[in-house]
């Protein structure tokens, strides 16, 4: 209740609320509840973009609604065929059996008991579930246009069969959704994704930035970023920190001075 009466009423909170658990199809199952929820709302938006809440803008809205008119047609999704070690995307995330956090303690022994008597493999075979399917892999991070977002929830309504698959995969939130649009008409349209992230630690979570990050990041009108997803502009960065107001302040801050820049061009 504090959270609903400190948001705006352009802020919509989903009734339907379900347990998230990291790596597992849950947050894959969030993310299409969200979906579903923002194709159905009577305000027709052309894009949208997938955050977490440890996301943040790196430029004012007025610029990044610009941004995106002017980049109508295209699919931010870092997305790469699947085996791609370069980027940590092996295939072993689909052919490994995952169980699920909400599985009963008699499923996950019977699970093992069926693998180690040999009724059942370690490994699964993805292609006979995928079938004409190529495995994509990715960031979990993206923003796409309202066509894409409609593709992929009637590519989910119209094969169970590859949702039931994904169910028990490693980390589906970053092969899910780029396996639907990999195989799909949009995959000529993909740039690289608009988030920021700093994975030069390694490590299985990018780091906390920093104003170090920050001042990199903003030092320019614009940043953009080159790498194996390819080149592309980025508009919101992460991961950052719950103890990080300073530098949220910081932020707004800057945000708001060319926000403030580009209304005198503007008068």
């Amino acid at each position: 209740m504090i959270f609903r009466t400190s948001t705006g009423e352009n802020v919509y909170v989903s009734q339907e609320r379900i347990p998230v658990y990291w790596g597992d199809f849950s947050q894959v199952e969030a993310i299409l509840i969200l979906l579903r929820l923002a194709l159905a709302e009577q305000r027709r938006f052309d894009y949208f973009v997938l955050l977490s809440g440890t996301d943040y803008p790196l430029q004012p809205v007025s610029y990044i609604e610009s941004f995106f008119a002017s980049n109508r047609g295209k699919e931010f999704i870092n997305i790469v065929q699947m085996p791609c070690e370069a980027v940590g995307k092996p295939i072993s995330r689909l052919t490994t059996y995952k169980p699920s956090p909400g599985d009963s303690q008699i499923a996950r022994i019977m699970r093992k008991l069926l693998v180690t008597t040999g009724v059942s493999s370690v490994d699964r075979d993805y292609k006979s579930h995928l079938r004409n399917l190529v495995p994509h892999g990715g960031s979990e991070w993206w923003a796409l246009s309202r066509e894409a977002c409609e593709y992929i929830q009637s590519f989910v309504d119209n094969k169970p069969q590859v949702v039931n698959f994904f169910k028990h995969t490693v980390c589906p939130d970053e092969s899910f959704f780029q396996t639907i649009i990999g195989n799909s008409p949009y995959k000529a349209r993909t740039q690289r994704n608009l988030t920021y992230a700093d994975w030069s630690g390694g490590g299985a979570n990018p780091a906390y930035l920093t104003k170090i990050h920050l001042e990199f990041l903003t030092a320019t009108a614009s940043m953009t970023l080159d790498d194996l997803y390819g080149t592309g502009e980025i508009l919101f960065a992460r991961k950052f920190s719950d103890e990080a107001e300073e530098i949220v302040l910081w932020l707004d801050q800057l945000i708001s001075e060319k926000e403030d820049r580009v209304t005198k061009r503007c008068t």
